[in-house]
C-alpha cells in the first residue's frame, strides 16, 4: 500500500522518485515572496567567431532564422514567440546567458527597482525592453518583454499512427521525410555550478521559478540536493517540467540546451540527417525519468551540446518537488546508456583546473561531494 506524503496529499511523483517526497525541514523548491515570476525561457545568447559556419549547423538542426547580421545570428522554431537563441561574432566561443521572458512590462520596472538594475532598450528582432543580472555563479541573467511575437511557421505535423485496434491510418504508408527536424520552440537549459544552493535560491527567490524534482548525492541526502530541475511557476495553467536545470559541479558553465519537435520520428529522421552530415550524437535516442521527454543529444562544431525533445511533462503549480538519488542510469526510463561525453565525465586538463579550483575556492564542492558526484557518474 503507498504511504501518504509528509504534506498529507499525492502528487504526481508518488511511488515514482520517493514514497514521502520531502522529508521534514527538506527544501520546499519555491520562495514565499519572489521579486517577479517569470513566463517562460525567451531565447539563450552564445558568442562565435564564425556565424557562417554556426548558421550552417542551425539550419541542419532544424533552425530557422529570424534574423541575421553582421554581428548577430538570431534563430527561431515554428511556433509564435520569442527566437530560440542569438549568436554574436566575437573572438572565442562562449555561453554567454539565459534570457527570461517577463510575464508582463511592469515586471521590468519592479525588478529593476529591487536589484538596482536599469530597464534598457533589447536589440531582439521582437524589439522591447530587458534588465541586466547576473545570478551567484557569475552568470549574465537577462529579463525581457516584447509586446510583439515572430509569426509561426509552417511545421511538420504529428504522423498518424495505428494503435492496436485504434487504426486511424489505412490504405496509406507512413515515410517520415528524412531532413532536418524543424525546432518548434526552445525548451530548457542545463548549467553546472560551484555554489548551487546559492544559485538555485537566487533563481527561486528573484525569478519566482519553482522546483520540479530534486535530485541528491548517495548517502548524502542529509546535506541537501545537487541537482534541480526548475519550471516556471504559471499557476493554474501548465509549464514544461522544467525550463532551468541546474547541478552542483566543479565547473561553472553550459552543460546543453533543449529544443522540441514533434514526435519520435521527427527525433529519428532528423538524427539520421544530422549523422549523414558527419556531426557526432552525444547520447540518445531514449526517454527521461524526469520530464519524460523524448531526447537525442548532439554536439554542434563548438563542441557546444544541444538536445532535440518531444512529449515531455507539463506540470501546474500545485504539483510538489519529487527527490530521487542521483545517479547516471537514472537518468533515462530506456535508452543506451548515458555516454561519458553526456556526463562530462571525460577526463581533461581543464576539468582537473575546475576540480582544484572548486576544491580551494568558496564554493560547495568538498572531498565528499567530489566523490559522490564521480559515484553518481558511475552508477
Amino acid at each position: 500500500m503507498f504511504r501518504t506524503l509528509t504534506h498529507g496529499r499525492r502528487t504526481a511523483h508518488q511511488d515514482l522518485h520517493s514514497e514521502e517526497g520531502a522529508l521534514r525541514g527538506e527544501h520546499q523548491g519555491r520562495a514565499r515572496n519572489p521579486v517577479i515570476k517569470v513566463a517562460d525561457l525567451a531565447w539563450l545568447e552564445f558568442q562565435k567567431p564564425d556565424l557562417d559556419r554556426a548558421e550552417v549547423f542551425a539550419r541542419d538542426f532544424g533552425f530557422a532564422i529570424a534574423a541575421r547580421t553582421e554581428q548577430a545570428l538570431w534563430l527561431r522554431g515554428t511556433f509564435a514567440g520569442s527566437p530560440c537563441m542569438v549568436i554574436r561574432r566575437g573572438r572565442a566561443s562562449r555561453f554567454i546567458g539565459p534570457v527570461f521572458r517577463a510575464a508582463e512590462r511592469a515586471d521590468l520596472d519592479r525588478l529593476a527597482r529591487v536589484t538596482g538594475s536599469a530597464v534598457r532598450d533589447s536589440d531582439a528582432p521582437t524589439g522591447g525592453q530587458c534588465v541586466d543580472l547576473l545570478d551567484p555563479s557569475g552568470f549574465p541573467v537577462r529579463v525581457a518583454y516584447s509586446a510583439e511575437t515572430l509569426a509561426g511557421l509552417p511545421g511538420r505535423r504529428a504522423l498518424t499512427l495505428n494503435f492496436g485496434t485504434d487504426h486511424r491510418r489505412v490504405n496509406a504508408t507512413q515515410r517520415p521525410p528524412r531532413e532536418p527536424s524543424r525546432i518548434q520552440r526552445l525548451g530548457h537549459v542545463v548549467l553546472e555550478t560551484r555554489v548551487f544552493a546559492r544559485a538555485l535560491t537566487w533563481y527561486l527567490d528573484t525569478l519566482g521559478m519553482i522546483v520540479s524534482d530534486f535530485l541528491f548525492l548517495d548517502g548524502q541526502r542529509e546535506r541537501g540536493p545537487t541537482m534541480a530541475f526548475v519550471r516556471c511557476d504559471r499557476g493554474s495553467e501548465p509549464a514544461d517540467h522544467h525550463t532551468l536545470a541546474m547541478h552542483l559541479g566543479p565547473g561553472t558553465g553550459y552543460v546543453h540546451s533543449a529544443y522540441q519537435v514533434t514526435d519520435l520520428d521527427t527525433i529519428a529522421a532528423g538524427g539520421e540527417y544530422l549523422a549523414e552530415r558527419g556531426y557526432r550524437r552525444s547520447w540518445g535516442i531514449g526517454r527521461h525519468v524526469q520530464g519524460s521527454q523524448l531526447f537525442d543529444y548532439w554536439r554542434d562544431p563548438d563542441h557546444f551540446m544541444l538536445e532535440h525533445f518531444a512529449d515531455g511533462d507539463l506540470f501546474s503549480r500545485d504539483v510538489e518537488p519529487g527527490w530521487a538519488p542521483m545517479s547516471a542510469s537514472g537518468l533515462a526510463q530506456w535508452g543506451p546508456p548515458a555516454t561519458r561525453d553526456f556526463l562530462g565525465a571525460t577526463p581533461s586538463p581543464a576539468r582537473l583546473r575546475d576540480i582544484f579550483a572548486a576544491l580551494r575556492g568558496d564554493t560547495e564542492i568538498d572531498p565528499a561531494r567530489l566523490t559522490g558526484l564521480l559515484k553518481a557518474m558511475n552508477s
